[in-house]
């Protein structure tokens, strides 16, 4: 049987909880359905939450937290843990989602890439008939000269 132990307080984060910083990620944007959006978040850089949900809901969009089903029903696999983390989680995800469907909307506009100033390709190019070769070019095929002595195998060719 296992042996339960008390857990021990964990100690102080270097960061409080107003000062965390979140990296939020929007992905698979839907036009229709209850789920509006999949997102994932990174807390301050060392902890992932992925398979977060955008859902719509009759009192607005939120914010829905990975979770398993239960016979009880379905269970969070992490969650905030105070009312205040859990507002600025929802509000700071939401809002990137938000910003996520004004850049959709928005025109994007197209710049072409700027030339080089110099391509390159002068470089590269096949000598014109202004320039001389220093080595004139073969006049035919070569001939290998004839070799005496032994040959492959110590076999001499005749």
């Amino acid at each position: 049987m296992a042996k339960k132990t008390t857990p021990t307080p964990a100690p102080a984060p270097e960061q409080a909880p107003s000062t965390l910083e979140m990296d939020v990620r929007i992905y698979s944007i839907n036009t229709s359905g209850n789920v509006l959006a999949n997102a994932s978040v990174t807390l301050g850089g060392c902890f992932a939450v992925r398979n977060l949900r955008i859902v719509n809901s009759s009192k607005g969009p939120f914010v829905s937290m990975p979770s398993y089903r239960t016979s009880e029903g379905p269970k969070d696999v992490c969650f905030p843990c105070t009312k205040e983390f859990r507002q600025r989680f929802q509000d700071t995800v939401l809002n990137a989602y938000r910003q996520e469907l004004a850049q959709l909307h928005e025109p994007r506009s197209y710049e072409r890439p700027r030339q080089r100033e110099k391509s390159g390709f002068e470089e590269r190019a096949a000598p014109g008939p202004t320039e001389t070769r220093d080595e004139a070019p073969p006049s035919g095929p070569e001939e290998a000269p004839e070799e005496s002595g032994p040959a492959l195998g110590g076999m001499t060719m005749q």
